[in-house]
């Protein structure tokens, strides 16, 4: 499933990036579109519209900056460019909570650059956790990526998105279904080497 070449979002990724990126784009292509936890993730996949980008941030001030970057270079695309980004920061923010405070700054930042009602930023980390939720709930997965990154998203395109589906709560109680069908053992297969 590689993304259309004529549009490569990604071509001037630094050679250091090539983990991160790989094991990101392994992640969505098994997890987010293979199992369709987000049944919008797989169109900008395909078509190219879809801009990964590895922070190598090792603080929080350094990670602002780079996402405030990120949100400026991403708002100069236009949607047929570009619908949405994937930040993500391998150094910082690894202990969840941590993570999840810093979201309120993420949404600070997009008020203070205008783009409040342009942008949105929704999460995702390796140890993500729901409200109420043990760290061991199956639907914690959903959330679940490799590395800490933060997910860019276009408002037109959720809202476009929204409209082709009357329940948008509905994902989230199919992917709790889903991923039980899977259960951890059918999880743990996704990110075995295709040779095992």
């Amino acid at each position: 499933m590689k993304p259309t070449p004529a549009n490569d979002l990604n071509a001037d990724a630094l050679p250091e990036d090539a983990p991160y990126l790989a094991a990101t784009t392994r992640w969505l292509e098994r997890a987010v579109i293979g199992l369709n936890l987000c049944p919008f993730a797989r169109a900008p996949h395909v078509q190219g519209k879809l801009r990964l980008r590895v922070s190598h941030a090792r603080d929080t001030n350094a990670l602002l900056d780079d996402l405030c970057g990120e949100l400026q270079s991403l708002n100069a695309l236009s949607p047929d460019e570009c619908e949405t980004g994937l930040l993500v920061h391998p150094f910082v923010l690894g202990d969840f909570l941590d993570y999840n405070d810093f979201l309120d700054v993420a949404d600070a930042a997009l008020q203070t650059l205008g783009l409040q009602g342009e942008w949105q930023v929704a999460s995702f980390h390796p140890h993500y956790q729901f409200a109420d939720s043990a760290p061991d709930d199956i639907e914690n997965l959903s959330n679940r990526s490799p590395y800490p990154m933060l997910h860019l998203l276009r408002e037109t395109s959720i809202e476009r998105a929204m409209e082709t589906m009357s329940d948008t709560d509905s994902i989230y109680r199919r992917n709790i279904e889903t991923l039980q069908r899977l259960g951890i053992d059918g999880w743990q297969k996704l990110w075995r080497n295709d040779t095992d």
